[in-house]
């Protein structure tokens, strides 16, 4: 019988992104010999459930960026710029990056390749922990991927489940590399103290390989089935704090305490970063939509203290959603939001 067309369009594209890939040579021969074995099993007769199986590995095997990497932008200037524009203080965070790209770039010109370090930001909720992970990538020029971890209840779901398992899929390390279709990303592993109390053992142990520098160079992920290098990886964990992280984890990471701020310094922040944030997510300039210095202090505290941002980011950006739709429906064509008038700018 016939190969199925659409089974032999499959078989085609496999064929040839394996032609185009860079496996690993001892990966190479045994996709070589599954894509035989798969169009045999095309010639056959009617549904199989392996040529399933062995076409969605196939699939992902050849997809990842096996030897796929970007090159980090190693210029002091522009971190530093890049840092200072997304994130005001953080100090002691900037001075860390900046650390990382120096040694970089003396390695690079002594052709030696440097090994990423795994960073841990600590604080609340709202303290720009993600945000900052986010403009690390930008300032190195490097893709981003983030693995929540919150709530992960299966070190499977890290890990992956091998193939010869029902549901079989790899894990989100894995995910997120082919969608970054880069080996060297920037990688969030957000919230790693809120996995579940029943798997935490589990996770932990999976952390451990995926962050110590002796290991994770073989990360094997159980549905991949085969080595892969997370080395180059920058990985960056959130936590609010070091409760239930295990101690294995926390020695295979550099602290970095993110600090709460003070109302001076969220009104700062709101001015210089979340207003232009916001006006240009709401499609307004600066002349249609302004906030009295007199008003900031309501706008900090609506509900009393929060030690983070989000409180006032939300705030910020309803107060511009608001006017953009009073300009729309022609009612405005510019605000001045002041103490008499806040109020009906806040979000209810």
């Amino acid at each position: 019988m016939n190969t199925p067309p659409a089974q032999f369009e499959d078989i085609q594209i496999l064929e040839q992104k394996f032609t185009g890939s860079q496996l690993p040579p001892n990966l190479k021969q045994k996709v070589n010999a599954m894509i035989n074995r798969l169009t045999r099993i095309a010639s056959g007769q009617g549904y199989s459930q392996e040529y399933d199986s062995v076409a969605r590995y196939l699939d992902w095997v050849v997809n990842l960026p096996w030897n796929k990497s970007t090159k980090d932008i190693l210029s002091l200037e522009n971190a530093k710029k890049i840092l200072d524009k997304n994130h005001f203080g953080l100090s002691e965070l900037k001075e860390r990056i900046l650390e990382y790209i120096s040694v970089n770039v003396l390695k690079e010109q002594k052709g030696e390749r440097t090994k990423a370090p795994a960073i841990l930001l600590l604080g609340l909720v709202g303290t720009g922990k993600t945000t900052m992970a986010i403009s690390i990538a930008e300032a190195l020029g490097r893709k981003f991927g983030r693995i929540p971890l919150g709530g992960m209840g299966d070190a499977l779901q890290l890990r992956g489940k091998a193939r010869a398992y029902p549901g079989s899929e790899p894990g989100q390390v894995i995910k997120v590399l082919r969608r970054v279709q880069t080996k060297n990303p920037v990688i969030l592993l957000d919230e790693i103290d809120r996995v579940t109390d029943e798997s935490r053992a589990d996770i932990m142990g999976v952390l451990v390989e995926v962050l110590d520098p002796e290991q994770n160079s073989k990360f094997l992920d159980q549905f991949i089935d085969y080595p892969f290098d997370l080395s180059e990886i920058l990985f960056i964990a959130t936590a609010n704090n070091t409760r239930g992280i295990a101690t294995a984890v926390l020695d295979r990471v550099e602290f970095i305490e993110m600090p709460s701020y003070t109302d001076e310094q969220k009104i700062t922040i709101g001015k210089d970063y979340l207003l232009p944030r916001a006006l240009a997510s709401s499609g307004l300039s600066e002349k249609e939509l302004t906030i009295d210095d007199d008003t900031w202090d309501q706008i900090v505290r609506p509900l009393g203290f929060d030690a983070g941002m989000r409180t006032l980011d939300r705030t910020i950006n309803a107060i511009s959603r608001k006017v953009a739709k009073q300009k729309l429906e022609g009612k405005i064509h510019k605000v001045a939001v002041t103490a008499e008038n806040l109020k009906e700018y806040l979000p209810a």
